[in-house]
């Protein structure tokens, strides 16, 4: 979930067609891509749901090895916008898969962790699996989320290929879980035509009680 890793490596299979296609039609592989219907729609470890306000593509796990609890979405390709989701990641565990050998480390999570070391986290996750070289929070405050306490985390990266993206993370610890949804996209234009999607997603979004 970096909570990335999985979409630049995806992303470098495909043609720059598959790349640079909208929606869930032409320019999008149907090897690499789902629909996402306007409906309400179970992520991750279909412990939350999402009702999108347009169609939107979910990224399959073929090249992944991302986690059962993290899924990710991206409307104009993933180079361009990423839709991560968290869903109930448990006490002492990893947003992403790594090796006890690996020499850089993002931490764990643990269920009585602030907003602020949550958000340190994440950001070590884009540091160590993405390779952000530049990281700046522009604010952290407040928000319910799903009914419940919680937080929205805005920032903006640079990364190795030069482009400046900007994010918004929302998330909340409920039962000692980790539930978060975050925007991660160019700076320029799609973060700004993808932002309006993720508050409506983000206002939609509900715990599945089982």
């Amino acid at each position: 979930m970096r909570l990335k890793e999985h979409v630049l490596i995806a992303c470098a299979a495909l043609s720059l067609s598959a790349c640079a296609g909208s929606g869930a039609g032409p320019g999008f592989s149907s090897q690499f891509y789902s629909p996402v219907l306007v409906r309400s729609t179970l992520v991750g470890n279909s412990s939350m749901s999402v009702t999108p306000p347009r169609p939107w593509n979910k990224q399959r796990r073929l090249l992944t090895d991302d986690i059962h609890y993290v899924e990710s979405w991206t409307l104009n390709g993933p180079f361009l916008d990423d839709l991560t989701f968290v869903t109930g990641l448990p006490d002492r565990r990893a947003l992403v898969r790594q090796r006890p050998r690996d020499t850089r480390q993002v931490p764990i999570f643990r269920s009585n962790m602030t907003a602020p070391e949550i958000t340190s986290m994440i950001e070590s996750a884009f540091r160590v699996r993405a390779g952000a070289i530049d990281f700046q929070t522009l604010a952290l405050t407040p928000r319910r989320f799903m009914g419940y306490p919680g937080f929205q985390w805005d920032f903006e990266h640079l990364d190795s290929d030069e482009l400046w993206r900007k994010g918004r993370a929302v998330g909340a610890v409920i039962n000692g879980r980790l539930y978060v949804m975050m925007l991660d996209a160019a700076r320029m234009h799609y973060y700004p035509e993808t932002i309006r999607d993720f508050e409506a997603m983000a206002t939609s979004a509900r715990l599945r009680r089982k």
